[in-house]
C-alpha cells in the first residue's frame, strides 16, 4: 500500500514538473556558411535597414546580393559586411516578407515584419561594425520569460513537491478523527 503511495507522489511531482517546463519553440533556419540578419526585423514602411553579413569564417568571400519584395535588390561588396537599405513605401503594415541573402551560389533567408505607421522619412540605423551586433533581450529576462514567470513557476514546482511529499509520508488514519 506505501509503493502506491510514492508511485502517486512521484507521479504527481513529475507531471507538475512537465506541464511547468518551457516548450520548446522550432524556428525555420537556413543553413549557410556565412550568417545573416536584418536590423531592426520589425520596421514601419518607409524605414532603413541594416543588412549584416558575417565574413569573419570565410563562408561568404565574394559580393553579396540581397533581395526582397519590400527592398531594392542591394549589393554588398566583398571588402563590406554590411549595407542599408529603404523599405518601400508600400509595403502592407503587419505583413511579414522574405530578405534572402545569396553569396558565392549560396542563398538563405529571413524576414522582417513591417510594424503599423510611417515615419515622417528614413530612419537611420546606427551602425557599429567595429563594436558587434547587440543582441539577446538582457535585463530581467532568461529565454523569454521574465523573474515573475521564473519565480511563479518554481513555487508551483516547490508546492507540487511538497504536497506529494506530505501526501506520501502520511500515516493512514490521520484523517479519520
Amino acid at each position: 500500500m506505501r509503493a502506491i503511495r510514492v508511485a502517486s507522489a512521484a507521479l504527481l511531482g513529475v507531471t507538475a514538473l512537465t506541464f511547468t517546463a518551457p516548450a520548446a519553440v522550432a524556428k525555420e533556419t537556413d543553413i549557410t556558411p556565412f550568417g545573416f540578419s536584418v536590423l531592426p526585423s520589425t520596421i514601419a514602411a518607409g524605414g532603413q535597414v541594416a543588412l549584416l553579413l558575417e565574413r569573419n569564417h570565410g563562408g561568404c568571400r565574394g559580393s553579396a546580393t540581397v533581395t526582397s519584395a519590400v527592398l531594392d535588390t542591394v549589393i554588398i561588396p566583398p571588402h563590406k559586411s554590411y549595407a542599408t537599405a529603404v523599405v518601400d513605401w508600400d509595403a502592407r503594415p503587419g505583413a511579414v516578407y522574405r530578405v534572402t541573402f545569396t553569396c558565392d551560389g549560396v542563398s538563405g533567408s529571413t524576414s522582417v515584419t513591417i510594424a503599423g505607421g510611417r515615419p515622417d522619412g528614413p530612419t537611420p540605423v546606427p551602425l557599429h561594425p567595429d563594436r558587434g551586433v547587440h543582441a539577446g533581450e538582457g535585463g530581467t529576462s532568461i529565454a523569454g520569460f521574465d523573474l515573475k514567470e521564473l519565480g511563479m513557476g518554481a513555487a508551483l514546482i516547490t508546492g507540487s513537491i511538497g504536497a506529494a511529499y506530505y501526501f506520501s509520508r502520511r500515516r493512514p488514519g490521520e484523517d479519520d478523527a
